[in-house]
């Protein structure tokens, strides 16, 4: 299930982060004088092509390979690089037609994709129609167990059928505008049937392989040491192809042994730097540290139960939270205070729309006596409000410290529980797992950037991380106005109106929106800053300095 598969993310995600990075600055002579409201796309363009470089995964080895299950961070940052779907998502989270040419409709409902010609996979054989229609359909196939699966992206797919040599048509069973930016990630990444039939049981592993169009092929898993990719020569757009050979990528999780080894040049770079390297590698001499244009959030999520079942509660908490000092401590200065559950830039239309409303938001600096009148006359019993976070993830800790000493000054007792990892997983996906917290840390992301398809989740009923039965009808209605709506500007209007109702309920407590943390070797550059590299093949884009 999709929401289990975001669970274990949601754990393995903090593995690399330490708890403090003691508040300096870390904007240091290495960060090219970067500042946080000024977040790259990109980094310097490669000069030349390279024969071999060494990238880290810092939240370990991939489970599995086959695109269907690539749900997390080790999974999709290797995928991206091997397989493609029918749109791309650019770094500077511009959707573009990849392997279908052209898409087209006139009403949301029906989609055609135009295959492009000429695009043949690792073995030589040509994509077909046939192979696109067979990948897209193992999303519905229970039996596949697709992580992608749920009831308001694949589940509202009425039918996906060839319709020509070149042509494949969805029909949905109602209108979604989201849809075609999902054809950038693993819903619409496509593979070869004829290799995925004869792996059997074994596909995806290191004994079944994957057979792709990617501009890198898979040349070999040595389990519990690295993946090597070699650079696919034939790749079918040559102004596209890869800079560098070889690419092996290592697994290494420790915060100390990833900053070790980024500082002596056993690896080339990576994405994700563990918070409390950043301070040292701020000032390495030998790379460079860059933040980049993200799209996650850390936040607290109501289960709906005790007094942070209520709204004004949960609005009073954050504006009682220092989350400035936060950012600052905690993130060690690489992460913002969001105004939303959408972090600022996380839209690829209607920016003028969606950057007044933004803008236009409350906002977040901490404001006491702002927040002891939104509980004046307000009932919040006298039991403590109990939230759960992942035992081992001590920054988690740290931000519940700061507030719980925020509620006692609302005269509300905050009463921290660490929860082991392997259990923590089943907060997002058993209900039972949840009974008897009031709430739970999340480090959570947008698959896409669109502001409809994120607030979907926690604000429709039934939304896939709507923890909280949040079933305001307004709302509802503006989610399903804006899905139908084909002009992006109205369209745009209308997700700003939710994204507007959804912060004043606040289902979710936002706390920070971290940065992208990469850092390269001085020999290295090209790869894109943003958070694309889930889905975009960012190691083409690397090569010499």
């Amino acid at each position: 299930m999709r929401i289990y598969a975001k669970a274990i993310f949601a754990a393995s995600l903090s593995l690399g982060l330490a708890a403090c990075g003691g508040g300096a600055d870390p904007v240091g002579p290495k960060t090219a004088g970067q500042k946080l409201d000024d977040l790259l796309v990109t980094t310097p363009a490669a000069q030349r092509d390279l024969d071999k470089a060494t990238w880290n995964l810092p939240f370990g080895e991939p489970a599995s390979l086959d695109p269907i299950k690539a749900f997390n961070y080790p999974e999709n940052t290797v995928v991206a690089n091997l397989c493609e779907g029918l749109m791309r998502l650019d770094p500077d989270y511009s959707m573009k037609p990849n392997l279908a040419e052209k898409v087209e409709t006139s009403d949301q409902k029906t989609w055609v994709y135009t295959l492009r010609d000429g695009v043949r996979f690792w073995d030589g054989e040509p994509m077909t129609a046939d192979d696109v229609v067979f990948s897209l359909r193992r999303h519905l196939d229970p039996k596949e167990g697709s992580y992608w699966a749920s009831d308001q992206i694949t589940g509202n797919i009425a039918s996906i059928e060839k319709t020509g040599d070149r042509q494949v048509t969805i029909t949905l069973k109602k209108p979604d505008a989201t849809l075609n930016s999902y054809m950038a990630t693993p819903i619409g990444v496509v593979v070869e049937r004829k290799q995925r039939d004869e792996a059997g049981a074994k596909y995806g592993t290191p004994e079944g392989s994957v057979m792709c169009t990617g501009p890198f092929t898979l040349s070999s898993w040595e389990k519990g040491s690295k993946i090597t990719m070699l650079r696919n020569d034939a790749y079918w757009d040559a102004s596209r192809r890869a800079k560098t050979k070889q690419i092996d990528l290592q697994f290494i999780v420790d915060p100390g042994a990833i900053a070790s080894a980024l500082q002596t040049n056993a690896i080339d770079g990576s994405y994700d730097v563990p918070l409390g390297a950043v301070d040292q590698l701020s000032n390495a001499g030998d790379g460079t540290l860059y933040f980049g244009k993200s799209l996650q959030l850390v936040g607290v999520i109501s289960t709906g139960d005790g007094a942070l079942g209520n709204p004004a509660v949960r609005r009073a908490l954050a504006l009682a939270t220092d989350r400035e000092a936060i950012a600052q401590t905690v993130f060690a200065g690489t992460a913002q205070v969001p105004r939303s559950l959408v972090p600022r830039g996380g839209w690829t239309y209607g920016d003028e729309v969606f950057g007044k409303a933004y803008d236009a938001l409350p906002d977040t600096k901490k404001n006491l006596d702002e927040a002891k009148k939104l509980l004046s006359g307000v009932d919040v019993g006298s039991a403590p409000i109990t939230i759960a976070y992942p035992s081992e993830r001590q920054f988690y800790a740290d931000i519940l410290s700061e507030m719980s000493n925020a509620a006692r000054e609302l005269g509300l007792t905050i009463q921290p529980k660490g929860v082991p990892s392997a259990q923590y997983g089943a907060f997002f996906s058993d209900p039972k797992a949840r009974a008897g917290y009031d709430g739970f840390m999340t480090t959570n992301y947008m698959d896409i950037p669109d502001p409809l398809a994120f607030l979907r989740t926690i604000a429709a009923k039934g939304g896939s991380q709507n923890f909280n039965g949040y079933d305001d009808p307004q709302a509802q209605s503006l989610i399903a106005e804006a899905a139908e709506t084909l002009d992006e500007a109205k369209r745009a209007t209308l997700v700003t109106e939710l994204q507007a109702k959804v912060m004043d309920q606040m289902p979710w407590i936002p706390i920070a929106a971290p940065s992208v943390r990469l850092f390269l070797n001085k020999r290295v550059t090209g790869v894109p800053a943003s958070f694309v590299y889930l889905y975009y093949p960012w190691a083409a884009d690397l090569g010499a300095a």
